[in-house]
């Protein structure tokens, strides 16, 4: 999805919208409510985005940029630390996202719970957002030089992902910090055959 240039009643709109749907749910929300806490008519909405799945996909697509943007941050370029570091940096960057970003748990798995047509703009985002960040695993694993990187990827998403979840229900305790001490342990593990 292409950033654009947004008016600024569309960037009202899209915060409003983004605060709502992810405090109350997509199907809790509508164009009515979003349209009057952002100050704007509906048909200001519809103008600038055309429907409320597409102001969906739009607020999905604008807190994946931020996610994104947060996790390369904590990253960062790893410096001094060994590459594979950078690995269970993503963990901190959750850690840290979740305490002050993700109260309800995942954005992407709570919109996916709600949107069952798999053609649906925001399925699309969701989707490329899972892809993104289990590529950029991978792609930190092969920096690091660890032999099976795509395993890798895949086995510190679901440590993520399930951390997030865990997390967010209030069922493990420290859910992200226990997901980055068994990461740490697969990491090692590739390091050390």
């Amino acid at each position: 999805m292409a950033a654009t240039e947004l008016t600024p009643a569309a960037e009202r709109v899209l915060e409003v919208a983004g605060k709502l749907f992810y405090a109350r749910g997509i199907h809790a929300v509508g164009v009515d409510l979003i349209a009057g806490e952002a100050g704007v008519t509906k048909k200001t909405l519809y103008a600038r985005f055309g429907s409320k799945d597409a102001l969906v996909g739009q607020y999905l697509h604008r807190r994946d940029v931020r996610w994104r943007a947060h996790v390369h941050a904590v990253v960062g370029d790893v410096g001094d630390t060994a590459p594979a570091d950078g690995l269970l940096l993503v963990f901190d960057a959750l850690d840290s996202w979740m305490r002050t970003m993700n109260p309800r748990g995942c954005a992407f798995v709570n919109a996916h719970a709600e949107l069952p047509d798999g053609d649906h703009p925001g399925r699309r985002v969701i989707a490329e957002q899972k892809r993104w960040l289990r590529d950029y695993l991978r792609e930190l694993a092969e920096r690091a030089g660890l032999p099976e990187p795509v395993e890798l990827a895949g086995a510190l998403l679901i440590l993520l992902e399930g951390a997030t979840v865990a997390g967010s229900l209030d069922l493990v305790p420290g859910a992200v910090g226990s997901a980055r001490a068994i990461a740490a342990g697969l990491i090692e593990a590739q390091q050390n055959p």
